[in-house]
């Protein structure tokens, strides 16, 4: 690989970063709701399926 000077890895990082595309305040807002939703969802989720799998075991365990 061929070694870059450093003014020209400059140079290619502005390059770069000038292609950098910034999410406007609303699509941050949505997408910061829509994550905090989904976690709720999949939280309660979990929530249910070890309850269940735990009064399955306590379930089991009380017949021994």
């Amino acid at each position: 690989m061929a070694k870059t000077n450093p003014g020209e890895f400059i140079r290619q990082v502005r390059a770069e970063a000038s292609k950098v595309v910034w999410p406007t305040r609303q699509e941050t807002v949505t997408t910061a709701i829509f994550v905090a939703i989904m976690m709720l969802i999949l939280s309660l989720f979990f929530l249910g399926i070890d309850s269940l799998f735990g009064a399955v075991v306590r379930w089991l365990l009380s017949l021994a």
